[in-house]
């Protein structure tokens, strides 16, 4: 796991704590040395965590650059409670967000919580429909118009031509192919698919869904106003 921070109490801090729980830390303390270091390890890592604020680059600029490789789970840091920051980093493809004091719990939460939809594994989704009909389903491969989720080989493809996808913004889609054409609400996917046992910020749905209408097509997931979210057969 690689921890970005320029804080070197906070990043010492941080490090020791999460190697307690038995996570290998790597730390840099700018986004240009953090950058270097995802870059040069071969193996890769399970997880970044990425406070906004850092010199040389910032976090929300290395989750950018970060994303046009690799779609390993970001989790970002934001000092700020205006929301500049989570936007922000967001829309730049972050998974999810904590705001700065955290306790040592909640970041473990958070980083268990990204850790299984990177390996998730859905359930079966259904019988389906024959494909004139809706959404239809050949063994494990669904089907919505132009849209495939083959969900063994965790692969979608959109005409044809293959979409990459974020852990998360993966999980979200399978919630709505689990469930097409039922309103699915705010909290529900925040518990679901972000596994939030208390209320969290509805913005990190907000914000995927968007990603996730850039890759898919817009029409494909409809806002109902007021409860959430649809998405269309």
């Amino acid at each position: 796991m690689l921890l970005v921070e320029d804080d070197e109490l906070m990043r010492r801090s941080f490090t020791v704590a999460l190697e307690r729980y038995g996570y290998e830390m790597e730390a840099a303390a700018d986004g240009l040395d953090g950058l270097e270091l995802f870059r040069d390890r071969d193996e890769g890592f399970d997880l970044l965590i990425l406070d906004v604020m850092l010199p040389g680059l910032d976090g929300i600029g290395l989750c950018r650059r970060v994303r046009e490789t690799s779609l390993v789970p970001v989790l970002m840091m934001s000092a700020r409670g205006d929301g500049l920051d989570v936007v922000a980093g967001l829309e730049a493809g972050a998974d999810d967000y904590v705001v700065k004091p955290v306790d040592t719990y909640v970041l473990v939460a958070r980083i268990r919580s990204l850790l299984r939809r990177a390996t998730y594994a859905p359930a079966t989704l259904g019988t389906g429909h024959a494909a004139d009909e809706g959404p239809s389903s050949e063994g494990e491969v669904l089907v919505f118009g132009d849209l495939t989720i083959d969900t063994a080989g965790m692969e979608v493809s959109v005409a044809g031509s293959p979409v990459a996808l974020t852990p998360t913004e993966l999980k979200l889609l399978l919630e709505f192919a689990a469930h097409p054409g039922v309103v699915l609400e705010r909290h529900t996917l925040l518990r679901d698919v972000w596994e939030y046992g208390w209320d969290g910020d509805s913005r990190v749905v907000d914000l995927c869904v968007q990603r996730l209408r850039r890759k898919l097509g817009r029409e494909r997931i409809e806002t109902v106003r007021g409860f959430g979210y649809k998405f269309r057969r």
